[in-house]
């Protein structure tokens, strides 16, 4: 059944080649019949109906090894993956984001030690909610001063403190606060409804994942005096071609838009709505998860990390803020159980202990996920990348990520 849906590239000169450089596997020092492996592994995430469709990319040296779709964008209309089909990032937009706030920090807009509230006085002041823990009810709890202020770095570590859909004892608060969203909000009303909110944690205390890079697009406003969407799209998508990413799908775009779908149990998917409908919002530029994108532009975006902050001529960072980026920033606190090996630096996992990952890589590697199935990783010390494109709510019970990850490091041959 796939071969009716699978369409593949993994030689230069193919027709719907990436737009990065392209060569065969052995020209970049891996081997065309284990990324052979890659093919396969998807192709049986998809006849399994485990997920409706897929596109992943490799690169190595500069140069894209491997690009395929295979499966379908839509279940209903049996409409066949396409290699340039746009996605839902989801959480591979903080990583942008991060760079978009590094940028400004080399422009001399400010120091990450600099508080939040120097530019967004909402934040100055914040309480932190302390559960009394010899009592059991919620009535217990007890609003006390922060230790200090949240600064720039502890945004871009999650390490804020601030309340997410996980954080106890403000599980209720938050809920509520989420049920509130008006559908017209922009990031600043969010981020100053946020700031109202008391903290979970002290800063700089412990690792919870929340809405920290939602302020961070909002810091980027304030500072540089532009939209968060225009600054992305003038500042990072242009110097990189990235054409095809932004935070809603044109509508000469739509035809490429794949279906989000839901599932759980192999052959459970469904769409979950029609694409045209989850286009993205037109107001609300979340810094943390509200970008589209395809698995060629995110290319560009990893390439010029590869490239230490460099693309196609394009310079974005400087090579030590790309450093600063991807090395623990948060010591031994740790994040979650399933990424035993890991901790966090500025937007990124970074691998720490590559013992404990039990994943094929190398100390260094860094990248992230999207709450949608979509995740990337970079190898600087292979100067290699990876991406994987697939758009399901429901992900966590399959092993796609890591599989996509070590079947990419696995053909590597030299």
């Amino acid at each position: 059944m796939h071969r009716f849906f699978t369409l593949t590239a993994l030689l230069a000169g193919a027709a719907l080649a990436a737009s990065l450089p392209t060569s065969k596997p052995e020209q970049s020092g891996m081997s065309t019949a284990r990324l052979q492996r890659l093919s396969a592994a998807m192709r049986g995430y998809i006849d399994r109906g485990e997920v409706a469709g897929t596109v992943t990319l490799v690169a190595r040296h500069g140069r894209v090894v491997h690009i395929e779709s295979q499966g379908l964008m839509d279940l209903d209309s049996r409409t066949p993956m396409r290699k340039d089909a746009i996605f839902r990032i989801a959480s591979m937009t903080k990583p942008i984001t991060s760079v978009a706030v590094m940028m400004l920090m080399e422009e001399g807009k400010y120091l990450l030690t600099d508080p939040v509230s120097k530019f967004i006085p909402e934040f100055k002041n914040p309480k932190v909610l302390v559960v009394n823990r010899s009592g059991s009810s919620r009535s217990a709890s007890v609003l006390v001063p922060a230790s200090r202020e949240i600064t720039i770095q502890d945004l871009l570590t999650q390490t804020a403190g601030l309340p997410a859909a996980s954080s106890v004892p403000l599980r209720e608060e938050w809920a509520k606060f989420q049920k509130e969203t008006p559908s017209d909000e922009t990031i600043a009303d969010y981020c100053k409804r946020l700031a109202r909110l008391p903290l979970n944690n002290q800063p700089g205390s412990a690792w919870e994942y929340g809405p920290a890079t939602t302020v961070l697009g909002y810091l980027v406003e304030v500072v540089s005096g532009q939209r968060f969407d225009r600054f992305l799209a003038d500042r990072i998508f242009k110097p990189l071609e990235m054409n095809d990413t932004f935070f809603y799908t044109p509508d000469d775009k739509l035809n490429r838009l794949v279906t989000l779908n839901d599932g759980g149990k192999p052959g459970a998917l469904k769409a979950v709505r029609p694409a045209r409908e989850m286009r993205g919002s037109q107001t609300f530029f979340n810094g943390a998860g509200g970008l589209l994108s395809t698995a060629d532009d995110y290319a560009r975006f990893c390439q010029m990390l590869v490239g230490n902050g460099s693309f196609n001529g394009a310079r974005l960072l400087s090579r030590k803020s790309v450093e600063l980026m991807t090395t623990n920033a948060i010591g031994d606190l740790p994040i979650w159980p399933d990424l035993a090996g890991y901790r966090f630096g500025l937007g990124f996992r970074v691998l720490t202990d590559l013992g404990k990952s039990g994943v094929l890589g190398s100390l260094g590697s860094y990248g992230w996920g999207g709450a949608f199935g979509t995740y990337f990783f970079v190898d600087p010390k292979e100067d290699m990348f990876g991406i994987l494109m697939i758009q399901q709510n429901s992900h966590s019970h399959l092993n796609i990520r890591v599989e996509t990850q070590s079947l990419a490091e696995q053909a590597i041959t030299d």
